[in-house]
């Protein structure tokens, strides 16, 4: 009996190290699995970061692009819009000037032209008076004219 005993238990014992054998290798691979696992998903974060990076970069330089030429634009914009307003302002002016001037015609008030006429005739008159009279254009300028009162 002792051989049967021996030969049941080597199948026994065979298979029991197999299983155990199978089992640490099992768990070998569960270890392995974890490390390269963790080992990928460290390098996947640092990729991940990386491209994050330059994603912000990438978008940043575009939003200074666009910026720029957003700013560009708006201010050329800005200078068109004025130099109208400018222009309409200027335009506006004008009609207001002229159509205050006729007015003023209409009342009979007279204009810069009519008294720098005035005066021009005013200073020839004195100058023909002084010719006439034998006295120098400044003194009889400031002289009144003689006259009786009431006329």
């Amino acid at each position: 009996m002792t051989g049967k005993k021996k030969s049941i238990e080597n199948p026994i014992k065979g298979a029991v190290d197999s299983a155990q054998q199978l089992l640490n290798a099992g768990l070998g691979a569960i270890t392995k699995a974890q490390e390269e696992s963790n080992r990928v998903l460290e390098n996947l974060v640092k990729e991940g970061q990386e491209i994050q990076e330059r994603t912000v970069k990438f978008a940043n330089q575009k939003v200074v692009e666009v910026t720029g030429e957003v700013t560009g634009k708006v201010s050329k914009l800005a200078g068109s819009v004025s130099s109208k307003a400018t222009q309409h302002w200027d335009k506006l002016e004008q009609v207001f000037e002229e159509r205050v001037a006729r007015a003023l015609g209409r009342l009979g008030v007279p204009t810069n032209k009519d008294v720098q006429q005035l005066s021009d005739r005013i200073e020839q008159l004195s100058a023909a008076i002084a010719q006439l009279t034998g006295q120098k254009p400044e003194a009889a300028a400031k002289k009144p004219a003689k006259g009786k009162k009431g006329e």
